[in-house]
């Protein structure tokens, strides 16, 4: 997650600024009262994943219907990354890279028990049509850290 927490969104790869573009405009689809499937079914078909659009569907409608706190984006015209972004993000890109157990257990702390083998087939479902479209999220390069101020 720290990996993409307030990074610019244009510092993202094709997968993650799809992600985060898809992530948002879910959202704002379905508080301005808007079908979803209809903000973000292009940019899925336009990648040929729409076989992975229900299982993104389904991973967002989880999180917003039994998600244990408020999953929180965004606006679409936010150049960085916010912090649930950044913990989705770092779930897909880091879903083939850690034991199982791990990622469920992240998974438990957003969702409620009866739905994190839901999301986590969801999440594998979503990872592997980014990977077979070429744009499966990679961690970025870690950033240097600017010198503080007063020297330190």
């Amino acid at each position: 997650m720290y990996d993409y927490v307030d990074r610019p969104v244009t510092a993202l790869d094709h997968g993650g600024r799809f992600l985060v573009w898809t992530l948002r405009n879910w959202v704002r689809a379905l508080a301005d009262g808007y079908c979803p499937a209809a903000a973000v079914g292009p940019a899925f078909a336009k990648w040929d994943m729409m076989a992975a659009f229900p299982p993104f569907h389904r991973m967002l409608s989880i999180l917003n219907a039994h998600g244990l706190d408020t999953i929180a984006v965004a606006p679409v015209e936010c150049r960085h990354v916010a912090e649930h972004e950044a913990v989705l993000l770092s779930l897909i890109a880091g879903f083939d890279q850690r034991p199982p157990d791990r990622v469920r257990d992240t998974v438990a702390l957003l969702v409620e028990e009866a739905h994190v083998g839901t999301m986590l087939a969801d999440l594998s479902t979503l990872g592997g049509a980014m990977m077979d479209a070429g744009i499966f999220p990679r961690r970025p390069a870690r950033q240097p850290h600017a010198p503080r101020r007063d020297g330190v």
